[in-house]
């Protein structure tokens, strides 16, 4: 397995662990949440139809083709990180402004992750 792949298999983990709290009590992982929506896609689809949810939700699926090709598409990989990096960039403003630190520490191996495959796509072209 080359770098690539094992850095876009870790970018889609790492997104999954994003962290929501709202409403006082209700917290949830991006992966409940999005166990949550894929259930609800196929009872009652407009319902679960918002960017919020299906923009994510392409970037993760649009990475994991990447593992399937023998050299990880360079556009393929920032197509990915772009629509992940719409949710879960917004998730890190949400948790700077509110002072929430465990919503921020969430989203920072994604940004991490984001910024080492930004620097070796650099690097290697």
């Amino acid at each position: 397995m080359t770098k690539e792949k094992l850095l876009n298999i870790l970018l889609v983990i790492s997104s999954l662990f994003g962290y929501l709290e709202w409403s006082g009590d209700s917290s949830s992982f991006l992966f409940q949440a999005e166990c949550e929506v894929l259930a609800t896609l196929f009872s009652d689809p407009q319902s679960a139809v918002h960017p919020f949810t299906l923009i994510p939700l392409a970037g993760q699926i649009v990475l994991i083709v990447t593992l399937f090709q023998k050299k990880p598409s360079k556009i393929l990989t920032i197509l990915g990180i772009g629509c992940l990096a719409f949710l879960l960039g917004f998730i890190f403003v949400v948790g700077i402004l509110g002072a929430n630190f465990r919503i921020v520490f969430s989203t920072v191996p994604f940004l991490v992750l984001v910024a080492i495959a930004i620097y070796r796509m650099k690097k290697r072209s």
